[in-house]
């Protein structure tokens, strides 16, 4: 049964009518986030510099924002569910905020990792967004909504790569902190004073034992997948820590089942419309996260290699900027096209477009508008894909769970990331030319492996509930203090209505 704000008299004054309002700021808020995921890819080298310090040091400022990220998505997304969103989202914010600060000014790089763990629990921003709009918005604006925030967060994660270059070029790199650091404390003020607070509550508390497996679980798959390419992986350290990341995740799903308030439902991770989004999301997390880390190292491979443009850290980021624009004008027409064709659909073609433009990563890149035509069409994949998944998940689960569901979605994605860019980074250093760079064959080779992984992710995609099933729905209304609550139930799927946007953003927002 899937709890829905009922479009009663009561419910409707209760509502608060600036949800438009609620919209841009969780947008400034969570695109600062998605910003932050990828700033600092095309200046590793400058920081380690700068900071005086070693390349395999270096990548811990990405590693360590990508555990604490995917150790608190989850858990603060449990914690807006039961005591309010708001307020949980203005925290989220705020420590953004005070990371952000705290690696501008950064002395060394061990202060840079403290940032970028503290940076992380921003994660938490994501899930509670997508449950704010889910409780705030009429029923007919949800998925559209739902949809342009998705697409933000894969936009978020190209256009960083893109402004990287322009904004160290103009200032420096301290600034790819303060930029964000003044955006997401604009966000934490306008959510004080603007987004509302939900009336509506998972009850319990925090299982913490659940909680502490999931961090520990978490930390021993990342850390050996982000380091693999330096262990081997073949070697002691990362076979043992995969074992105890097996052992610690079985303890975690047998610690959810028995707890009174599990941190994360296992009903609820079992149904059709969650564990099959979320298989497709750690699919499409390999290919998305392996293109966006090595396509960049790739363009900037000097031609002489046989390979590559020698372009520019501005220039490589260019070449990406075609995903980010087409990700996000798709997320402009996910509502609309969620109402006409499914969710399932727009998944399903999103992964067959994103399989084709990673083929085309493979054998089709000796000239540089190759390179942009594919990035192009790689985004109208992935912005299809993102902004469908995210609208089935939080069609398919109580709107008191919405937050945990959408973090867990969104979490999955990043271990998926984390396994592909490890992957990709094992074939292509796994043969490497007299001058030391990585042979032709390399990325050739990984990129296909990546098409393939996406191809997969669309057969996957094929076991997504259809969006809409015959079938009698049944409405209930049991009252709460801030108004009505209807239940639709619809056979199958326990399809809400939210699962059709009546609307394209750009009307939607303008009502």
């Amino acid at each position: 049964m899937i709890p829905l704000q009922s479009k009663g008299p009561g419910m409707e004054s209760a509502r608060r009518p600036r949800y438009q309002a609620t919209f841009g700021i969780l947008a400034i808020g969570i695109g600062a986030f998605s910003l932050l995921q990828s700033l600092v890819i095309p200046l590793l080298s400058t920081v380690q510099v700068e900071l005086h310090t070693s390349q395999s040091a270096v990548t811990w400022v990405l590693t360590a924002y990508l555990l604490s990220a995917s150790v608190m998505t989850p858990i603060l997304g449990r914690v807006g569910d039961i005591y309010g969103k708001k307020w949980v989202f203005v925290a989220a914010l705020a420590a953004l905020t005070v990371g952000s600060v705290l690696a501008a000014v950064a002395p060394n790089l061990a202060v840079l990792i403290v940032a970028r763990v503290i940076q992380g629990l921003g994660g938490g921003s994501l899930p509670l967004g997508f449950g704010i709009i889910r409780d705030e918005f009429p029923a007919d604006k949800v998925a559209g909504a739902v949809g342009i925030l998705a697409a933000l967060t894969a936009v978020g994660g190209s256009l960083g790569i893109v402004l990287a270059g322009p904004i160290v070029n103009a200032l420096n790199w301290h600034w790819l902190f303060w930029l964000p650091a003044i955006a997401t404390a604009i966000a934490a003020i306008g959510a004080v004073l603007f987004v509302p607070q939900s009336p509506i509550r998972s009850p319990g508390t925090i299982s913490w034992l659940p909680a502490v497996l999931l961090s520990g679980w978490l930390v021993a798959l990342l850390v050996p997948l982000s380091e693999a390419p330096d262990w081997g992986w073949g070697s002691p350290s990362v076979i043992g820590l995969l074992a105890v990341a097996v052992l610690l995740a079985a303890a975690w799903v047998w610690s959810e089942l028995r707890a009174v308030t599990p941190l994360i439902d296992m009903k609820m991770m079992r149904r059709p419309g969650v564990w099959t989004n979320n298989l497709v999301a750690l699919l499409i997390g390999v290919g998305m996260y392996a293109m966006f880390a090595f396509l960049p190292e790739f363009v900037q491979t000097p031609s002489s290699a046989g390979y590559g443009f020698g372009a520019s850290i501005t220039r490589s980021g260019l070449m990406l900027l075609p995903s980010g624009v087409t990700m996000f004008v798709v997320g402009l027409f996910v509502g609309t096209l969620t109402r006409r064709l499914g969710g399932k659909v727009l998944v399903v073609a999103g992964c067959v477009v994103g399989s084709a433009a990673m083929a085309m990563f493979a054998f089709a890149h000796s000239a540089e508008w190759e390179i942009y035509v594919a990035t192009g069409v790689i985004g109208i994949g992935f912005g299809l894909a993102f902004s469908a998944m995210t609208a089935n998940v939080v069609s398919a689960v109580p709107a008191g769970q919405t937050s945990v569901a959408t973090g867990m979605n969104a979490n999955i994605r990043t271990i998926g990331g984390s396994i592909g860019a490890a992957v990709m980074a094992s074939i292509v250093t796994a043969k490497l030319e007299p001058s030391g760079l990585p042979a032709a064959s390399g990325y050739t080779t990984g990129f296909g492996v990546m098409a393939a992984v996406v191809a997969v992710a669309a057969l996957a995609a094929l076991l997504v509930p259809s969006a809409r099933r015959p079938g009698a729905a049944a409405v209930e209304a049991p009252d709460i203090e801030a108004g009505a609550v209807g239940t639709l139930v619809m056979s199958g799927d326990a399809v809400t209505a939210e699962s059709a946007a009546g609307e394209t953003v750009a009307s939607e927002l303008s009502e």
